[in-house]
Parts: C-alpha cells; sequence; structure tokens
C-alpha cells in the first residue's frame, strides 16, 4: 500500500538555514522511489492553526517512506531544517489502489 511522507511547516526561524536544506532535499531522492505530490504551494486553512506550508511525498510502501526518512542523506539535510524551522513529520499509510470512500449513496 502506498504511503505519504507529510512535512507541515509550522515557522521558519532561520530563512537563510531552511535554504540550505531546500537544496540539499532533492539529492536525497536518489535511489527512492518518490512521488513529490504537494510541495508548498497555495495554501488555505479551513480550520485549525494557520501553518505556513505542507509538502506531501507518496512512497510505494510504509517501509520505503521510512527508509527514505531514515536515510543518511536526509538525515544530513534535515539536520539543517532541524535548527531553521518547526515542523510536523508523519508518514501516513494511503488506501488500497482502487479503494473509495463510503459516501453512504
Amino acid at each position: 500500500m502506498v504511503a505519504y511522507v507529510v512535512l507541515t511547516r509550522e515557522r521558519v526561524r532561520d530563512h537563510k538555514g531552511l535554504e540550505m536544506y531546500s537544496s540539499k532535499v532533492p539529492a536525497t531522492f536518489a535511489g527512492h522511489a518518490v512521488t513529490a505530490r504537494v510541495v508548498f504551494g497555495r495554501h488555505e486553512i479551513l480550520e485549525g492553526a494557520e501553518v505556513d506550508g505542507m509538502a506531501i511525498l507518496e512512497f510505494p510502501t510504509f517501509e520505503l517512506a521510512k527508509a527514505w526518512y531514515n536515510s543518511p542523506a536526509y538525515q544530513e539535510a534535515a539536520a539543517y531544517r532541524f535548527k531553521a524551522a518547526d515542523f510536523r513529520c508523519m508518514i501516513i499509510e494511503g488506501l488500497r489502489s482502487g479503494s473509495r470512500l463510503d459516501t453512504g449513496a
């Protein structure tokens, strides 16, 4: 089942440090099957606290998403993020292919 890494940027403390992180992340995808679905595009908060932006990355499985996150290359890049901004990061398993929401119809 597919899995998504969801990164929610809540506050930036150091723009230069965040730029350094952003410049290093693309190289961390080498050797990983990842598809960027959302990368800090236009957004509107409908409920809850404001966020600065969000990224959603799709991986073929939960385990492969975790392997990328825990990879030495990503952890090296993430060190810049940890110092530069406040994020929430999670891995969430998606629906099986062909699954649909029960609309009650």
